[in-house]
């Protein structure tokens, strides 16, 4: 159930599935202010912890609503190309560095997808998010080249990272943590 709550905007009141013990206030990119109220919990005690929580909640949007316009800021345009452009765009470049590095993977797919930048299957099907053509070129070959790899080495052990760090110029941990500063629920 959806309720306005005044210096708020509209809150998503819902019934928690599990044995949940505490209510809990989730803010999230693409979702209104959203909370879980455990079974024991009416929802006039529900409004009424909101209501407590309202500066809480107000400081939080105000964060997502800075971090989202920074996104807005740094992502590159690509409104220009329809969807299939872009697909096509990103299975042109995984190709092309797959043929440099000498990778071999079964087929690639590009999804919008809402958590992750990209995977690899057991049977090396690569996943990679549309959303990657928004980040800086050197972040995409990154992303590919880690899905790649993953074609040969299936976790994420020492030895894989070690791998993909000879792979990016030793520059692993910068690109990781940079791709980290991106959030792919900021990204439209």
């Amino acid at each position: 159930m959806i309720i306005d709550i005044e210096g708020v905007g509209p809150v998503l009141f819902e019934k928690s599935k599990f044995s949940k013990k505490n209510l809990t206030i989730s803010i999230k990119p693409a979702n209104p202010v959203k909370v879980i109220i455990p079974n024991r919990v009416s929802l006039k005690d529900a409004k009424k912890f909101v209501n407590q929580k309202i500066g809480w909640i107000r400081k939080n949007l105000d964060k997502l609503n800075f971090l989202k316009e920074k996104h807005r800021n740094i992502l590159k345009d690509v409104s220009d190309l329809t969807n299939r452009q872009q697909k096509l765009q990103l299975k042109a470049r995984t190709l092309t560095i797959a043929e440099k590095y000498g990778f071999n993977y079964k087929n690639i797919s590009i999804r919008n997808q809402k958590t992750r930048w990209g995977s690899c299957t057991k049977d090396n099907k690569i996943n990679l998010n549309i959303k990657l053509l928004r980040l800086p070129d050197d972040l995409i070959d990154y992303v590919i080249l880690h899905e790649l790899l993953h074609t040969h080495i299936k976790n994420h052990s020492k030895f894989f990272k070690s791998e993909l760090n000879s792979l990016v110029g030793n520059q692993r941990r910068s690109l990781n943590a940079r791709l980290k500063s991106y959030h792919i629920g900021f990204i439209e």
